[in-house]
């Protein structure tokens, strides 16, 4: 299974994502298909930079989002 899920980058309690199109088998920050955006919990407020476009497509297409990154998303739409 298609998953759109967060992948950890930024150093030791600086984290910084990146919304990711990964299958369901690789690990948290290994291979993936297609970046989407990008999410920083630690600035002031919560920036989060995703192409809807493709999240759209991808969930068309059958990629299930993770919990965090279907509040993420529910976010930006409002």
């Amino acid at each position: 299974m298609v998953k759109i899920r967060l992948r950890r980058m930024g150093a030791k309690k600086a984290p910084y994502y990146r919304v990711v199109v990964a299958d369901s088998h690789s690990p948290r920050d290994g291979r993936f298909i297609e970046e989407l955006g990008t999410y920083d919990p630690m600035a002031d407020s919560d920036k989060i930079k995703v192409d809807m476009e493709r999240v759209k497509y991808w969930i068309s297409n059958g990629a299930q989002p993770t919990d965090t990154v279907r509040g993420l998303i529910k976010k930006l739409e409002g």
